[in-house]
């Protein structure tokens, strides 16, 4: 299971919905809006920024590595993340 960050449930707050840890078995976040389940976000096999400034912390992967991952992911979702309201959205702001 998932573990939701402090940094994820603010990030969350800002956007005006919740967030749990997903049901779903490949998924990591279910996103909820009043109560209402709206999206399930990011892949469980892949890893987000927050885990990847864990690893720099632990020494594990360079430092720079998670903030230039994060560049990478939103220059690929650019379109996804500006689309209000979408699974793309929520992950692009909660998880990244």
């Amino acid at each position: 299971m998932y573990k939701i960050l402090n940094a994820q449930k603010t990030a969350a707050n800002r956007l005006g919905v919740t967030i749990k840890p997903s049901r779903l078995k490949n998924k990591k976040l279910d996103v909820f809006k009043k109560g209402v389940k709206v999206a399930s976000i990011g892949d469980i096999r892949y890893n987000d920024f927050h885990i990847y400034r864990k690893l720099e912390r632990e020494g594990k992967v360079p430092k720079g590595t998670a903030n230039e991952r994060r560049n990478l992911y939103k220059l690929r979702h650019n379109q996804e993340c500006r689309a209000k309201g979408t699974p793309g959205f929520y992950a692009c702001n909660i998880l990244w």
